[in-house]
């Protein structure tokens, strides 16, 4: 087994663990009956010991290994964020052949330059800048632990994660025609659509890295993402969810290509959505708020439900989740129009005002 010290989107004075059995994540009932043990103190004791070992030579050396760089030597912006990833990425992708300019490398839990959550638009603003500053041909953030990322491109607009899914699954359709792609809930219908016409199986399935990686697992799916950048490779990659390999995979696209990270959406509708809109809601309460919905959206509207309830209008789509590691509730939107989007968030504000949910 092992743990990794995790946790990035928490505040700076919280730390969480990734465990797994073999190569199986622990998630869900198992990870509470291992509290249930540590609580009961009804466990092996003893000392074990330490060893430290150099996984960052071995790393690089593997990615490069799987690269395949074409002749166009990108230049790219890393804002690790003080997190772990600036001692990683940044000598990757040089080695690789690629100009890097680095913000905020230098590894410092207080985050003192802004918070490492590149899903925030405001924590952008440093690469934002820093891209248009230097001419760079791309951006990557980083959080904290480096397992999710965030992309700008050269006019420094972010390219958010289903945008980013399209670009790999594209990619990867090409050498995989038929493979099976994943994406979360939250996605915009444009990606599970881009799959189809490019001749993939798009998979939607629940929120969460320990679900994703099953799931890919379960179907034998080859790519996986997230809205939150978690990006999972399981072709010349191992299936788990690693930002600076998904900055490397980008790279090698772009570096085979004289087109922009914005060319490679060409052909994609234009859809209007709303980022993840976040609602307070008591953790005792929330799965059941969301169950009540889903429940009455089925009377009038087709529900998916895999995780919450996904209601489609036709032009458009909602979305209502419990949070899997905060009482909150998560939203977001789609629709063709501005008018059509408010009308959808203003259903489901309503609703969610009914049951006694402070917005």
């Amino acid at each position: 087994g092992g743990i990794q010290i995790t946790g990035s989107h928490n505040p700076p004075e919280f730390n969480g663990f990734k465990v797994c059995l073999g190569e199986a994540s622990i998630y869900g009932p198992e990870i509470q009956e291992i509290r249930k043990i540590a609580e009961s103190g009804a466990f092996a004791k003893g000392k074990g010991e330490m060893d430290q070992a150099d996984v960052v030579t071995p790393y690089i050396d593997y990615v490069k290994k799987t690269i395949q760089i074409g002749e166009y030597k990108r230049k790219v912006v890393i804002d690790s964020g003080n997190g772990v990833g600036g001692p990683v990425a940044k000598p990757l992708y040089e080695g690789m052949g690629f100009e890097v300019i680095s913000l905020f490398g230098d590894p410092d839990g207080r985050f003192p330059n802004h918070h490492p959550d590149p899903t925030i638009p405001e924590n952008l603003k440093a690469l934002i800048s820093k891209v248009n500053e230097t001419d760079a041909d791309v951006g990557f953030g980083f959080d904290g632990d480096a397992d999710r990322i965030g992309v700008v491109d050269k006019e420094g607009r972010i390219i958010w994660g289903d945008q980013l899914m399209i670009i790999f699954s594209r990619d990867l359709l090409k050498r995989y025609p038929g493979a099976k792609i994943i994406g979360e809930v939250k996605c915009s219908q444009v990606l599970y659509d881009d799959i189809e016409k490019n001749g993939g199986q798009p998979i939607m399935w629940k929120t969460g890295h320990s679900l994703i990686k099953d799931k890919m697992k379960e179907e034998g799916a080859l790519l996986a993402g997230e809205m939150s950048g978690h990006l999972f490779f399981a072709e010349r990659y191992f299936g788990y969810d690693d930002a600076i390999y998904a900055g490397a995979r980008l790279l090698e696209i772009l570096s085979n290509t004289d087109k922009s990270v914005r060319d490679l959406l060409e052909g994609v509708p234009e859809m209007l959505n709303t980022p993840e809109i976040r609602i307070d809601c008591p953790e005792e309460r929330k799965f059941q708020v969301v169950a009540e919905l889903a429940e009455e959206f089925k009377k009038d509207y087709k529900v998916i439900d895999v995780d919450g309830a996904r209601v489609l209008f036709g032009d458009g789509w909602g979305l209502v989740r419990a949070s899997n590691t905060q009482p909150v509730l998560v939203l977001r939107f789609e629709a063709q129009s501005e008018e059509r989007l408010e009308e959808i968030k203003s259903l489901f504000m309503g609703k969610l005002k009914e049951k006694g949910i402070a917005l």
